[in-house]
């Protein structure tokens, strides 16, 4: 059964074409608007999903994640969804979980809905758990929330958030966005809740394109740089330490909160 036809998905996608076929084909069993951006590869990912009915645009280069998403999101305006959900073409993530992702879109969607990997320890890389929990850390201060997982990029935006959102999109900021764009959300009004999807880590040979230290490393100076532009923002952090549960939806007693700014 299709999701309502105002929710528009975007893949972003560099030398996926393994596995990128399978995950479009997962996708549209679940949503009628698809938008595959090609970044720039070089193994003939496009070619793969060529004859599916998404749209898929190309850059001429290899832009980054960052660029990709943005292009998807503002094509996905240009169609008039009003709500962008993101998903990977690396088949790291179950389409099959996307109802439960837009499930909870429809319940709170002013929201950012991201899907939580961190209860799999056993299925997740040591090391990327470990970087995940450092920037889990590090954004959930600078939001001033906790945050179950702030790095997966199996999510559900409203798009108006890609209008308003002042946020770095070019190849430095490629893993650096999906972080930031968490921080800049609650600068708005608009707080992520996380939702328990599956994960896969199931291609040992198809090395990552996140860098744990570099992007680490990125992620941390640019939310060293907002909270300092805040003075250290010290209720951000005592809000993120608090108590009580890793979920950071807002209760349904809460009003909807939702600013929003022309770019």
């Amino acid at each position: 059964m299709k999701v309502q036809t105002n929710v528009a998905v975007v893949i972003p996608a560099f030398n996926e074409k393994a596995t990128l076929r399978r995950v479009v084909q997962g996708v549209l069993d679940h949503a009628s608007l698809v938008i595959v951006v090609d970044d720039g590869s070089t193994d003939g990912t496009a070619d793969v999903v060529a004859d599916l009915p998404v749209i898929l645009l190309r850059n001429e280069r290899n832009d980054g994640k960052a660029a990709s998403l943005w292009r998807g999101a503002h094509e996905a305006l240009r169609r008039h969804a009003d709500a962008v959900c993101t998903i990977d073409g690396d088949a790291q993530h179950d389409p099959n979980d996307m109802p439960r992702l837009l499930a909870a879109h429809r319940d709170s969607p002013e929201s950012i809905v991201i899907g939580s990997r961190l209860h799999s320890v056993a299925a997740i890389p040591r090391a990327r758990y470990r970087a995940n929990q450092i920037a889990n850390f590090w954004i959930g201060w600078a939001a001033g929330y906790r945050i179950a997982d702030s790095q997966c990029g199996f999510r559900v935006y409203p798009a108006w958030l890609f209008q308003s959102a002042r946020v770095r999109h070019d190849r430095s900021a490629s893993f650096v966005f999906e972080s930031e764009i968490i921080i800049e959300a609650a600068r708005l009004g608009v707080r992520a809740t996380c939702v328990p999807i599956t994960v896969t880590y199931a291609n040992p040979s198809r090395a990552s394109h996140f860098r744990p230290v570099v992007d680490i490393a990125r992620i941390v100076r640019m939310v060293a740089l907002r909270l300092l532009a805040r003075g250290l923002y010290l209720p951000g952090l005592l809000r993120s330490l608090e108590i009580g549960g890793t979920d950071p939806g807002r209760s349904v007693s809460d009003p909807p909160v939702r600013h929003r700014e022309v770019s």
